[in-house]
């Protein structure tokens, strides 16, 4: 991970070796995690989850393992986070480009942005870092 982008995840945000069934699992754990540092209000794991469910953000990289970036809108976020999942084995997010496929996803960044133009730097930012195979095997090293 860049250290610009490690900058904007609290350590307490996040979760490595994350044994989840779904996507959702994956989302509750780490909505949880920022609800917990008073960044998002109660409603905003739900959002999320009903936001995914029609707007899917799993992005296929072309690996074994791919990255998804869920988030919903600035209404259930009280101050910007980001929560980092890390999976002990993948699973299956909706393509983001194609929402009947299925992607296995191993990292997840939960967004909680309360700017929306902030949130274009954010998954531009998100987007930078995970072009890069090394950073991403990197999130899996303690």
């Amino acid at each position: 991970m860049t250290r610009t982008l490690m900058s904007h995840i609290d350590p307490r945000a996040i979760a490595l070796g994350v044994e989840a069934g779904t996507s959702e699992e994956v989302i509750r754990l780490l909505a949880g995690k920022l609800e917990a540092l008073g960044c998002v209000k109660p409603s905003y794991a739900d959002a999320v989850v009903r936001r995914e469910a029609t707007m899917p953000t799993g992005l296929p990289l072309g690996r074994s393992e791919n990255v998804a970036i869920p988030h919903t809108d600035p209404e259930h976020v009280l101050r910007p986070g980001i929560a980092l999942g890390v999976l002990s084995s993948p699973v299956d997010f909706a393509n983001m480009e194609d929402p009947d496929e299925a992607v296995p996803v191993g990292v997840v960044f939960l967004l909680a942005i309360n700017d929306k133009d902030k949130q274009i730097d954010m998954l531009q930012e998100i987007m930078d870092t995970i072009q890069s195979e090394e950073a991403l095997v990197a999130s899996r090293t303690p």
